[in-house]
């Protein structure tokens, strides 16, 4: 009886598995070829001229992935070791699957699950909760980036930033919270459990948490900036990052898959961009790139982590506890 019962799980978590990766690699493929910015003769013109014939500029767009993906692994690990004290690879292989996972899932629902299947089932809530506090370190980091981008943007559109500026920036924050006040009346219980592992944590991890954080998105941001360089976009520094701050922020209260990121991200970055005369077809083609670069490539190899995922333990843990 055990026998059957363990095989029938076996085979339902292999055909999890699959389901994941290949719906993965079906929405990638999908958005590679209904993406008309990634078929345009323009730009693949100047992907050829600006980026393809030169090996130094693919290594150093290489290396902002590698750095941004390096961080979000150090910062996993460091949550987890709360709970354990997990190697850098075991963090990657965590990491990456779960990337993979969050690709077919609403607002990366999916990631929280694939990371806690490589817990017993007695941790998998303050997996999540560590998980969480992941992505809230990333949220603060766009948030307070988002901010000054703001008051910068308005600053080069209008002049020295006005005192209702900064009263409608203070509203916006303060009803921001108010929401999660609000949130937190109806769910007080998953509130305090929440605040319970919140406290626990060492405020070393805490810190650590939103350092990585800010520099992971300083990380990226500035890939965007080095990818307007590369495209020849006629836009400064300190004009372009506010710019980037701001799209960013916009991109992250709104839901969505991770999948239509890109089109999100587009959509927002071509009226931004577009009020310094930038050409559409330079934002599109750089929110695209920065898709494939740190989205679509992570997520490749985090399929190999999903199909390589031993399913015989989680079955193992899920047996222990009935």
């Amino acid at each position: 009886m055990y026998n059957i019962s363990y095989k029938y799980k076996s085979w339902l978590v292999f055909i999890i598995k699959l389901l994941i990766v290949g719906l993965a690699f079906y929405f990638i493929t999908l958005k590679i070829s209904d993406n008309k910015t990634l078929t345009n003769t323009t730009f693949i013109n100047r992907l050829q001229e600006n980026i393809l014939n030169s090996y130094s500029l693919i290594l150093v767009l290489f290396l902002f992935t590698l750095i941004n993906w390096f961080l979000e692994i150090i910062k996993w690990q460091t949550l987890v070791s709360t709970i354990k004290q997990i190697s850098f690879f075991e963090s990657c292989k965590q990491s990456l699957s779960s990337l993979t996972a969050s690709l077919i899932t609403p607002n990366r629902i999916g990631e929280y699950g694939a990371k806690a299947i490589y817990y017993p089932k007695l941790e998998r809530p303050r997996v999540l909760i560590l998980n969480f506090l992941g992505n809230f370190g990333q949220m603060t980091a766009t948030i307070c980036f988002g901010v000054l981008g703001f008051i910068f943007f308005e600053e080069k559109l209008y002049g020295p930033i006005k005192i209702d500026s900064m009263i409608r920036i203070f509203l916006g924050i303060t009803s921001l919270f108010f929401m999660l006040f609000i949130l937190k009346k109806y769910w007080v219980k998953y509130w305090v459990k929440f605040l319970i592992h919140f406290k626990s944590i060492p405020k070393r991890i805490h810190k650590k948490n939103l350092i990585l954080s800010a520099f992971r998105y300083l990380v990226f941001s500035h890939q965007f900036y080095f990818l307007l360089i590369i495209f020849e976009a006629e836009i400064d520094y300190g004009t372009a990052m506010p710019i980037i701050f701001s799209m960013y922020f916009i991109a992250s209260i709104i839901p969505g898959f991770v999948i239509f990121d890109w089109i999100i991200k587009g959509s927002i970055a071509v009226s931004l961009f577009d009020i310094y005369g930038i050409n559409e077809i330079i934002i599109l083609s750089i929110t695209s790139l920065m898709w494939l670069l740190n989205f679509a490539l992570p997520s490749v190899l985090g399929s190999y982590f999903v199909l390589t995922y031993k399913s015989k333990n989680l079955i193992l843990q899920e047996n222990q506890i009935v």
